[in-house]
């Protein structure tokens, strides 16, 4: 994190390692629900406490409004996002399980070694169970493999329209903001190997059924948390 001296930073490469590093501070406080939600996010004192100027500041509440995680709103400026309501929580897994089981469907007609192959390297990332009481920096590993496993089915379904519809969601950030702290690693990481080992085997009906198991069981495993 810079300090005082940031003005004394130049170049681009620096300046994106500085706005990363803010933002990344910034989500951490959302995440780990530091900054309550609907909670005002003062820009003065985010500069303050992270000794950076508005600008990074300024930039990664950018981001976070694009991932849905802040809301701007005129004349208030940004606050937190609410979570997920039940309602909502609801329509996102009702979108995702018309669409998902279809696009696992789809990858097991079309893809090849080279997509084998990814989805295999992929799977191998899940291996991270976040200790009890972990936060927001131990358990986004996890966090992200999610996103990108989920991500890759989209990309070898070929409709990138579909996959855009899914990204657009930002539903891992929103779902791991609930219950990032689940311990379901080991859980998850057999729900995906189904899903790899239907794709593998070019079963488009087992494909869909098992992405399908996995998000019945993903949503039921959430219900609880949803308020």
């Amino acid at each position: 994190m810079a300090t005082g001296g940031e003005r004394a930073l130049v170049g681009p490469a620096t300046r994106q390692i500085l706005t990363d590093s803010v933002y990344d501070a910034v989500k951490a406080l959302i995440m780990d629900d530091v900054v309550r939600p609907g909670a005002k996010l003062n820009m003065d004192a985010l500069a303050r406490d992270l000794a950076v100027s508005q600008t990074p500041i300024r930039e990664a509440l950018a981001r976070l409004e694009s991932e849905r995680l802040v809301v701007k709103e005129p004349l208030r400026g940004y606050t937190s996002a609410p979570l997920l309501s039940a309602a909502a929580f609801e329509e996102l897994y009702e979108f995702r399980l018309h669409l998902e089981p279809w696009a696992a469907g789809r990858a097991a007609e079309r893809t090849g070694p080279a997509g084998r192959a990814a989805l295999a390297a992929e799977l191998a990332t899940c291996n991270v169970e976040p200790p009890a009481g972990a936060g927001y920096a131990d358990y986004k590993a996890f966090a992200s493999h999610d996103a990108r496993f989920h991500d890759l089915v989209m990309g070898l379904a070929g409709n990138e329209t579909a996959r855009a519809a899914l990204a657009d969601t930002h539903c891992h950030l929103h779902i791991f903001r609930l219950f990032y702290s689940s311990r379901t690693g080991a859980t998850v990481h057999t729900e995906h190997a189904d899903v790899v080992a239907a794709i593998g085997a070019a079963d488009p009906p087992a494909a869909a059924a098992a992405m399908r198991a996995h998000l019945k069981a993903a949503r039921d495993r959430l219900r609880p948390y949803v308020r």
